[in-house]
């Protein structure tokens, strides 16, 4: 067994030792984006801190437990926060949430995230199912030696995300009069945000969104074999020819206004998945 999936299933054991029932599905609440956990019925929690191979989450808008229960009916685990490349983790450490809620019972992977909106089409609390990625982070999580046991060498990445939970997602969307969009979202490391002709780049490149996370949680995920579903908020709009500085808070104050909307949105897919 490798020393990864020795890691993965210590953690996975300490966490079903405090939770009732196994997964179906793992959901991970990016910033500013983590009140759906309150939506959780049932519900127990563990502090990453009490979790053996996890990092502690160091961004002030993200709790740092991971709560377990029932959406709509179906059995879920959340991470309230997530932990990020730019916080000085490995990218190991970074997806190792994904491979715990694997190893305890997720075949599905919702992941969540706030991002600066390059489509010229987007506005602020949009809510964008994501289509697609661009890994512009220059590392890779799955670099190293591969265990079998935890998923192929080579992954196909075709499709990342799952083209049934996309329309699941988009008719739940229309149902409930949510302004969404589909849309390719592009990752850098971080901790800074992009200047102008980084931002042209990104259009150039086909990018949609632009955010610091997200992307290998993905990767991981796919290897892993999870169906996947990524939703973004737009919390700034990064048009360089309009460029205004951006402030974290005001960033986080977005987020939370489209709250409500991302969580219906969440809620309602799940009970139709």
């Amino acid at each position: 067994m490798s020393e990864l999936r020795t890691k993965v299933e210590k953690a996975a054991e300490a966490i079903l030792r405090k939770i009732k029932d196994k997964p179906s599905i793992g959901i991970i609440l990016g910033t500013g984006l983590g009140a759906l956990s309150a939506q959780i019925q049932k519900k127990s929690s563990i502090a990453y801190s009490d979790i053996p191979n996890f990092p502690r989450t160091t961004v002030e808008s993200h709790s740092g437990q991971m709560v377990a229960g029932e959406i709509s009916g179906k059995k879920v685990v959340a991470m309230e926060g997530r932990f990020h490349f730019y916080e000085g983790w490995t990218l190991e450490q970074v997806t190792m949430p994904v491979r715990v809620m694997k190893a305890l019972g997720a075949k599905t992977l919702i992941v969540s995230n706030a991002a600066g909106g390059i489509n010229p089409q987007f506005r602020k609390g949009d809510i964008i199912i994501i289509e697609d990625h661009i890994n512009l982070m220059g590392v890779n999580p799955l670099i190293g030696s591969n265990d079998d046991a935890l998923g192929p060498r080579f992954p196909d990445m075709s499709r990342p995300y799952s083209k049934r939970l996309i329309e699941i997602a988009e008719k739940v969307a229309l149902e409930n009069g949510i302004r969404s969009r589909t849309g390719v979202y592009a990752a850098m490391t971080g901790p800074c945000l992009e200047t102008r002709a980084e931002y042209r780049m990104l259009k150039v490149l086909g990018a949609d969104l632009i955010g610091m996370s997200t992307v290998p949680e993905v990767i991981v995920g796919v290897h892993a074999g999870l169906e996947i579903l990524g939703l973004s908020v737009v919390t700034d709009i990064c048009l360089p020819d309009s460029l205004e500085p951006a402030k974290i808070e005001d960033i986080i104050a977005v987020a939370n206004e489209a709250e409500p909307k991302l969580t219906k949105l969440v809620q309602e897919t799940i009970g139709k998945i």
